[in-house]
């Protein structure tokens, strides 16, 4: 149930944030939220950004992201613990609520390239 509420907020985010009508509050509030998501857990390593590089070669920028994958697929790693996909012992796990899940979803359809 949790997973496809989070997929049909998903899905409505992506589509309000692909739109010319400016975001509304709730929607600059969730984008926000997204966007310190990944400043406090991963701009150390990523470009969390529209611009920038990496911190970490290696580390994808994050605009890029959905050249890779369909960000929809990051839903269930963020919400049960991202660990797929990072090499070396000094990437920390991460989980995060529901809420987070689509603020930080939503942050990062926000900035693709």
């Amino acid at each position: 149930m949790v997973r496809f509420a989070l997929s049909a907020t998903l899905l409505f985010v992506s589509a309000a944030t692909c739109g010319s009508a400016p975001a509304g509050a709730a929607d600059r509030g969730r984008l926000a939220l997204g966007a310190g998501i990944a400043k406090a857990n991963c701009s150390r390593c990523h470009a969390i950004g529209r611009t920038g590089a990496s911190a970490i070669p290696k580390a994808p920028p994050f605009r890029y992201l959905g050249r890779r994958y369909p960000l929809s697929n990051l839903e269930e790693a963020l919400g049960e613990g991202i660990v797929v996909g990072h090499e070396g012992p000094e990437m920390p796990q991460f989980q995060f609520n529901a809420k987070q899940v689509e603020a930080l979803l939503a942050y990062l359809a926000s900035i693709q390239r």
